[in-house]
């Protein structure tokens, strides 16, 4: 097995740990602020979930990563290095900071980076990056009306009911974190299946885009392992710096992303699980009122997200043309 190949699986498999630490704290942010489950149980159901959940939906969206954004009969190893190095890099730092970016945009932002720069604008193709921008857009947007008329719908159906409805709410997560895990855990980990099949179509070993199931269990062994090793940081950010998590707001935010991201990952949509569930999160507080928003945390993260993309272009860019005067 060449090096280079080896590193690009392992490369990818930080990325797909990386977005598992990410994603995870989307679903588990809402979890555990709403006192719904105390933090080793959740992230344990939650990991066993993203791990189980690539086996059960197909493959749609690892063809758009990996078949429908860039011409796959010029992509290199050290393009597919550069991407990922970028994203990596790019994971850490929004960590760091607490913010809660999208390592699913930052993947697609250096693979279009390097690609232009190894490449050419030729070898971009407009199918998959029409996808990523419809997710990037749009599925915020609809997530947010999701979420504000979820709530709206609920506070209706138990406007009569008794505190004792709370028991319902924290009950009824375990089903709908479970659920949301499955979905996004499908989602997540294609990504980084469709990079390493990328990498073994450049190897000669396939020659037709198919993922075989070793790829399908190791990436699904890394978001389950991000899961479970993941840390407060992004927790904190999003399970209490918007506003104070309820167990019928963490509900109504799983109700509400749970079908978008099992549509998504059904017609190969890249979707951002931080985007969903952050845009979520404010479209549930926002039905109570409007003043309930931090709507200074909602501007640091809308900001990181419009950054995403660019800045893992430009950053991939430089990496890929440091790799191309080494020795790799």
């Amino acid at each position: 097995m060449p090096l280079q190949l080896i590193i690009v699986i392992a490369l990818a498999l930080i990325f797909d740990f990386l977005n598992g630490v990410h994603g995870s704290s989307n679903i588990v942010a809402t979890v555990i602020s709403s006192r719904a489950f105390r933090p080793p149980v959740a992230l344990l159901i939650i990991g066993a979930a993203e791990f189980i959940g690539p086996f059960l939906f197909g493959v749609a969206v690892a063809k758009t990563v990996g078949a429908q954004i860039v011409d796959t009969r010029v992509i290199t190893y050290n393009i597919l290095m550069a991407s990922l190095i970028s994203c990596v890099a790019w994971n850490f730092l929004t960590w760091f900071l607490g913010l809660p970016s999208s390592p699913s945009h930052g993947l697609v932002g250096g693979l279009v980076g390097a690609t232009v720069l190894g490449v050419g604008l030729s070898a971009l193709r407009m199918q998959g990056l029409t996808k990523v921008l419809i997710a990037l857009f749009i599925t915020p947007l609809i997530s947010f009306g999701f979420g504000y008329i979820t709530t709206k719908l609920i506070f209706f159906l138990v406007r009569n009911a008794t505190p004792r409805i709370n028991n319902f709410f924290k009950e009824s997560q375990l089903i709908t974190a479970v659920l949301l895990a499955l979905s996004q855990g499908s989602n997540d980990a294609q990504k980084t299946m469709g990079i390493i099949v990328l990498s073994l179509i450049i190897d000669k070993d396939m020659f037709a885009f198919s993922v075989p199931l070793w790829v399908i269990a190791v990436s699904a062994a890394g978001m389950a392992l991000g899961t479970v090793l993941s840390g407060a940081r992004l927790i904190r950010t999003l399970g209490s710096k918007f506003y104070r998590i309820r167990p019928v707001d963490s509900f109504s935010v799983q109700i509400s992303s749970l079908f978008l991201m099992v549509a998504s990952s059904l017609f190969g949509l890249p979707v951002s699980t931080t985007q969903l569930i952050s845009s979520s999160i404010i479209g549930v507080g926002s039905a109570e009122r409007l003043g309930k928003i931090r709507w200074n945390v909602a501007n640091d993260i809308l900001v990181s997200w419009i950054l995403t993309i660019p800045a893992t272009a430009a950053l991939a860019a430089g990496v890929y043309w440091l790799l191309m005067r080494s020795t790799i």
